[in-house]
């Protein structure tokens, strides 16, 4: 039974905690947050206690890992402190939204021997995970072209997410250059990024970008083109098409039903797409735990690995360089 504090119980914390509890192998015994009354609220969902001192907490005898989903500005600091104590980690992306940091990190964790993994939840996905596994297995052949599309749904979060969040690149488009690393099975060797503001003007208020177009460059040649959006008014925009000598694969979007209607006023309607991160992924976020468990009962080594979580967020700084410069930007620059 592996005994899981939960760190931050917002959104995605109180959704991480009860995929934890509904597992036969795991519990929650600890929900922490700033806000007691909402770690409180968490901790009576899933049978645990809450409290908003986490030293107490990666102190406690009945903590065995902790699951990190507080805003993103103290993922550092919480990782560190889970590390000294001996806690095996899963910490949502990204590590942090300024490299700098990230590599003092990296460095401070040298001293600690214990696993990290960190939350790019939609390698787990089981669509995407099917395109990657047909890229390795050779099904298309060389691969040519990769093309992500990503795009949330309207309205904007709210202005306080925005401005901690680190923009666009940091923030949204970090899944996508994951996505593609993982694909690829190589590294990207060059960006070059075009953005503009196009939904709300809060964006642009904030420094922000909410559109872009990226193309990339894998060390072999390969081709990337990722597109991302904060709006659809569709629901949630979701897609990897990966393109070969030899033919295509593709993971679609996901809908609530797969029921199609005809009639006299459309020929195949269909309901929209699921509405955002937390419906669309909840079988990813489901396996992304499950993997975490099973390399801890194993005595593994984590899939998704602090240095996944660095290279993506060189990427994200490549495309912002690219955007602020209008010129291709090669990560050997970054």
């Amino acid at each position: 039974m592996v005994r899981f504090a939960i760190l931050g119980t917002g959104r995605i914390g109180a959704m991480h905690a009860g995929i934890v509890a509904r597992q036969p192998d795991a519990a929650v015994t600890w929900c922490y947050d700033v806000d007691h009354d909402r770690a409180a609220a968490c901790a009576a969902q899933v049978g645990g206690r809450a409290s908003t001192d986490v030293d107490a907490i990666l102190a406690a005898d009945d903590v065995d890992a902790v699951l990190i989903a507080s805003p993103t500005n103290t993922h550092v600091d919480l990782i560190l402190k889970s590390a000294a104590a001996g806690k095996p980690i899963l910490c949502e992306k990204p590590i942090d939204v300024d490299l700098a940091k990230v590599e003092a990190c990296r460095a401070a964790l040298a001293d600690f021997d214990v696993p990290l993994q960190l939350g790019f939840n939609r390698r787990f996905d089981p669509s995407h995970r099917a395109v990657r596994d047909a890229v390795a297995a050779g099904e298309i052949g060389a691969l040519e072209l990769l093309v992500i599309t990503s795009r949330d749904p309207g309205p904007p979060p709210p202005r306080a997410i925005l401005e901690a969040c680190g923009g666009l690149f940091r923030d949204t488009s970090i899944h996508d250059f994951d996505m593609a690393r993982f694909v690829l099975g190589e590294e990207v060797t060059e960006v070059y990024a075009m953005a503009a503001n196009r939904v709300d003007p809060v964006f642009a208020e904030l420094g922000d970008v909410d559109t872009a177009m990226i193309v990339m460059r894998s060390a072999s040649g390969a081709l990337v083109h990722v597109n991302n959006s904060r709006r659809t008014n569709y629901g949630y925009d979701q897609r990897v098409e990966a393109f070969g000598a030899d033919g295509m694969v593709r993971s679609n979007n996901h809908r609530p039903s797969e029921v199609s209607r005809h009639g006299d006023q459309a020929t195949a309607a269909r309901t929209p797409l699921l509405h955002f991160f937390i419906e669309r992924y909840a079988a990813a976020y489901e396996a992304e735990i499950r993997d975490f468990i099973d390399m801890l009962a194993a005595g593994g080594r984590p899939s998704v690995t602090f240095d996944d979580g660095h290279r993506a967020l060189l990427l994200s700084e490549a495309a912002l360089q690219s955007y602020r410069e209008n010129r291709p930007v090669t990560v050997a620059e970054i």
